[in-house]
């Protein structure tokens, strides 16, 4: 068996919260059998079947996530809804954890105590049936039964808004449910202190960083699903986002962040995610913007070149040979993809080009061969810096070009030679480093010694852009400037407080834009992948205090709401700090951890890009 196909077999096992739809929805796989637990409010006789982290409607539940494994182990979280409050807990056991209790608490007072739904079913279309039988449910399957049991007396309520039979349960007490055997509240709560009290000490494990490493870790398997159409486990951005999208849509760069926050302990899953956003690769030969259900993707645009990165740190970290050898020639047509399509004059502009969408859906018509879909194809959807740049009809570029790009695509290929030198693919190996250069030596050409910064140049008028962003900074990815460069770009403008300093940083355009006090999106909110990409850029260069203030204040920014609130945003305000304030910032969206990676990298925990690569690793 390929050493893929076995990882994706032991990722797709067991008893998880694999159901995009509901944290609240817990699944066997491979059967499929799923045991969804819902409440129904008996004062308003309303029905909550399906929960996501992260809702904002008056009337819609808030949960806060809180300790979990990766495998299901162990989960916890607190829901609130119409004045209801339960913690929810849940555990495997059994000599292959193929059994799960669960365990729901009710913590708020109530005239006449609200229902607990355990409505079963079997997901995805795979075979097999429910039934119920007395107190309890089965779920049938080719060669196997499984049995639920609850710890109380059922109630009759025919109008719960279930389409199989259930288990509705007062919620007098802390309600069990449990699998293969009836057990006791006292065992079940006994199974889940034992598993929590694990947990908790493994994530004390990490010392100064353990709130840091719950907030990455907790918000990556909480976003962690099964996606049946492909038939693999992956950790799109956030489950609300999937539910929006029809099922799932993974993002080009997001995904290959997630790889890499997953690989501060979950080897698997973070090749599953780096591999399977590979695998979405358009047949014109580039990773797209976003691949969504029934093979719907951006076939106009890419996203930011990270991938060779992260597949190169994951090598680093783990050395298996077989990840790269996995990858390497999508990756290689990819990087060559850029030259062919997004290259004038010797550097890379983002760009659309026109094609026929398969579907009206909006964002595969949207901005198709336009402006806007160059815009997506940054990653900066709305950047203040692309608002008045043309766009030429006939190259299908953007009329700038980016430094941004430009340095991740140096970046780029330095990973990508590494790999290649790994693999024995010395042609590959020459041609990957002789591009780097090429592309240094051009991009270096866009310092500005009056600024003291690099500047994108319009590629019409040949006029420098003197808005200025965080990408700005990306030419350090590329080792395009040098150390009197570099720390000038840090006492004129990183630690310029009219520009990206602050109590809170960095913001996604500089403070004295005219666009920063509209706080939307990419015009002025802060964006961990931005940290992230300019605290790697540092690493390259003898900047010791301005790396570490930078992990020092991207780690308080991910505990401000973390601590406060369980959640892990999208963007944050960069006056206040907060995630909350606006409507378009996920409160759960798994990027926002690479606030936290920072702190790993600069711990030693795990490694940067700058560390040399040698076959060693094997």
């Amino acid at each position: 068996m390929r050493a893929y196909d076995a990882l994706k077999r032991r990722l797709a096992q067991g008893w998880n919260t694999w159901n995009t739809r509901s944290v609240l929805s817990h699944v066997l796989l491979p059967e499929g059998f799923a045991l969804n637990l819902g409440l129904k409010d008996r004062a308003s006789r309303r029905y909550l079947k399906e929960s996501l982290i992260g809702r904002r409607g008056d009337r819609d539940e808030r949960i806060h996530p809180g300790l979990r494994t990766y495998d299901g182990a162990y989960t916890e979280l607190k829901l609130l809804w119409l004045g209801i409050e339960v913690l929810v807990q849940s555990a495997t056991t059994g000599e292959a954890q193929e059994d799960l209790v669960l365990l729901v608490t009710l913590q708020s007072q109530h005239r006449r105590a609200p229902l607990l739904v355990v409505e079963p079913g079997v997901l995805w279309n795979r075979p097999g049936y429910v039934t119920r039988q007395g107190d309890s449910l089965l779920g049938h399957f080719e060669g196997r039964t499984v049995e639920v049991y609850g710890t109380h007396s059922i109630v009759t309520d025919p109008y719960i808004a279930a389409q199989t039979p259930y288990l509705a349960i007062p919620l007098e007490g802390p309600v069990g449910v449990s699998t293969g055997r009836r057990r006791t509240i006292a065992e079940i709560q006994a199974l889940l202190a034992e598993r929590r009290a694990e947990r908790a000490a493994y994530a004390a494990s990490f010392g100064e960083l353990a709130d840091v490493y719950a907030a990455v870790q907790t918000c990556m398997a909480w976003d962690t699903i099964f996606e049946p159409e492909a038939d693999r486990v992956v950790s799109p951005v956030s489950r609300i986002w999937n539910v929006g999208w029809g099922g799932f849509v993974l993002f080009d760069w997001d995904t290959y962040f997630a790889a890499y926050l997953a690989a501060i302990d979950n080897k698997d899953l973070a090749y599953a995610n780096a591999i399977e956003i590979t695998r979405e690769k358009t047949e014109r030969g580039f990773i797209p913007n976003f691949g969504t259900v029934t093979n719907l993707k951006s076939r106009d645009r890419s996203q930011p070149p990270v991938g060779s990165m992260v597949i190169r740190q994951l090598y680093q970290r783990y050395g298996d040979r077989w990840l790269l050898e996995e990858v390497f020639d999508d990756l290689l047509e990819w990087n060559r993809w850029w030259v062919a399509h997004r290259m004038h004059d010797g550097l890379l502009c983002w760009g659309s080009d026109p094609y026929t969408p398969l579907s009206d859906a909006h964002w595969e018509v949207t901005g198709v061969g336009d402006r806007l879909g160059a815009a997506l194809e940054s990653g900066l959807d709305n950047s203040p810096m692309y608002d008045d740049v043309p766009f030429d009809k006939e190259t299908h570029l953007m009329q700038l070009a980016d430094v941004g790009l430009n340095g991740l695509y140096v970046m780029d290929c330095e990973a990508l030679a590494d790999i290649a030198e790994v693999l024995g693919r010395d042609c590959a190996v020459q041609e990957l480093r002789a591009r780097a250069a090429d592309t240094r030596v051009v991009l270096a050409a866009l310092w500005d010694e009056d600024r003291g910064i690099f500047l994108n140049r319009r590629t019409d008028t040949g006029a420098a852009s003197t808005r200025l962003s965080p990408t700005n900074f990306y030419a350090l990815l590329a080792d395009a400037a040098t150390q009197a460069q570099a720390e000038r770009m840090m006492t004129g403008h990183f630690y310029n407080s009219a520009e990206f300093w602050g109590d809170w940083i960095m913001p996604s355009i500089s403070r004295d834009d005219p666009a920063y006090p509209e706080q939307s999106y990419w015009r002025g909110r802060i964006w961990a992948p931005m940290n992230f990409l300019v605290y790697l850029g540092l690493r390259r260069y003898n900047l010791p205090k301005a790396r570490a203030d930078l992990a020092e204040k991207s780690r308080r920014l991910l505990m401000k709401e973390w601590l406060e609130k369980g959640h892990v945003h999208e963007n944050y305000n960069p006056d206040t700090g907060e995630g909350c304030d606006v409507a378009n910032s996920d409160h759960f969206y798994h990027w926002g951890g690479l606030l936290g990676l920072i702190a790993f990298i600069e711990a030693g925990v795990l490694e940067g890009p700058e560390v040399p690569l040698t076959d060693s690793a094997a």
